[in-house]
């Protein structure tokens, strides 16, 4: 492995299954196809596609559809030795249909990943790591790794370690819990040197519509590197110091699944390769052509279907 891009990924590893039959709920859905899920994952995918090196930490059940999670983070050089099998509960699996009105059709059985536990970690890695990115959708839910998850940040936060949060906001697993999850999500902020979320989860995080101030709120928080995707439009990023907004580049989009993942994966590839990334993000030079570069991986990602299948290698981005 190489030592110069040690990137651990903390998360849910999941098998989404998408319904095939256009316009039905789940009700009427027959056919689905197996995609690998979770945010980690597509994160570790786009580091090792780019170029770099990372570990996924997380637990699947162990049965076939854990094993096939396995094997693709395998297939893509993604280090799997932090990956924990569950024998008591199985993997955890999203079912998912885009129905006629063009809304979301979801069902989420949480299995494995919820149940993440400090024990299951290999301390020596984690704390090895040059950059610890928490990027789950799931862990802030109830459960043990909701724990494992906010003091491992806490742990990581004392020692120095270079810490990335991407809340990952999903409606759909949190319905009437909004405040809880906010009030987690503070909690993760207030650890992290570099936070990447959406338009929408700025508003939602701090309350307020003004960028700037939302961000200027995370800062407050204790969040040293902020960037605010906002599509086609590019990302707003503020280093405290300066702020600036990123024009992406412009592309057919086909598929946005992803992207936020992608645009993760490629910021934290390249702090990777720096020996002291948290000085990096104090020069604003630095940060714009970093976050230039993650803006075109991302706007890539939008062009095909899949959200690992459609990440691109660094001779896709070179060629843009």
């Amino acid at each position: 492995m190489q030592s110069h891009s040690n990137v651990v990924c903390i998360g849910e590893l999941l098998i989404d299954f998408f319904c095939t039959d256009t316009g039905n709920d789940l009700i009427k859905g027959t056919k689905f196809e197996k995609q690998p899920g979770g945010a980690p994952a597509n994160v570790c995918a786009a580091i090792v596609k780019l170029g770099g090196s990372a570990m996924f930490s997380g637990k699947v059940g162990n049965d076939p559809f854990g094993h096939f999670l396995k094997h693709t983070l395998e297939e893509l050089h993604v280090d799997t030795s932090m990956l924990v099998f569950d024998d008591m509960n199985p993997t955890t699996l999203a079912f998912v249909s885009l129905q006629e009105n063009g809304e979301r059709d979801f069902v989420f059985n949480r299995g494995a990943d919820a149940f993440l536990t400090e024990e299951d970690l290999d301390k020596g890695k984690i704390e090895s790591a040059r950059i610890l990115h928490f990027g789950s959708a799931t862990a802030l839910l109830n459960g043990p790794f909701q724990t494992t998850y906010l003091n491992t940040m806490k742990k990581a936060k004392l020692t120095g370690q270079f810490i990335s949060f991407d809340p990952n906001y999903r409606s759909d697993l949190w319905r009437e819990n909004q405040r809880e999850f906010v009030n987690l999500a503070r909690k993760a902020i207030a650890y992290s040197d570099f936070v990447k979320v959406s338009e929408e989860e700025l508003r939602l995080i701090t309350g307020v519509k003004e960028i700037k101030e939302g961000v200027e709120a995370f800062h407050h928080d204790g969040a040293k590197l902020v960037a605010v995707t906002l599509g086609s439009r590019g990302t707003f990023i503020s280093n405290g110091q300066l702020q600036e907004t990123i024009p992406s580049i412009k592309v057919k989009a086909i598929d946005t699944t992803g992207a936020g993942d992608a645009f993760v994966g490629a910021m934290l590839y390249q702090l990777a390769k720096e020996n002291e990334p948290k000085k990096v993000i104090k020069n604003i030079d630095q940060v714009t052509e970093i976050t230039a570069l993650s803006n075109k991986v991302a706007a890539l990602t939008c062009t095909k279907v899949g959200s690992i299948t459609a990440i691109p290698t660094m001779g896709d981005v070179d060629y843009v």
